[in-house]
């Protein structure tokens, strides 16, 4: 009788140790692919910052110029972008931060 109880707490630590583990992997993928999707806006919206100077001479003075003008889509319900131009003939810095 007392092997079986060892048996069956030491299979529900392994359970438990399992479980553990799973939600930590699952988790860290999570923040993985929210980094990852948050640089890809990051980068479409300097890809098209770039276009626009090659275009016209000049960096656009501001990202709503570059969604109405370039085709750009944000989801700014899921990301946070600050673009500040510093003068026309310098890139833009571009930050994303997933909300």
């Amino acid at each position: 009788m007392k092997r079986r109880r060892r048996w069956r707490v030491a299979l529900a630590l392994v359970a438990c140790v399992l479980a553990g583990a799973l939600w930590f992997a699952w988790d860290s993928a999570n923040v993985q692919a929210e980094a990852q999707s948050a640089l890809s806006v990051r980068n479409a919206v300097m890809e098209a910052a770039m276009q626009c100077a090659a275009v016209e001479g000049a960096y656009p003075a501001s990202l709503k110029y570059l969604e109405e003008h370039y085709g750009l889509i944000v989801n700014h319900s899921d990301y946070a972008v600050t673009y500040e131009a510093f003068a026309s003939n310098v890139p833009p810095s571009v930050v994303v931060v997933p909300r």
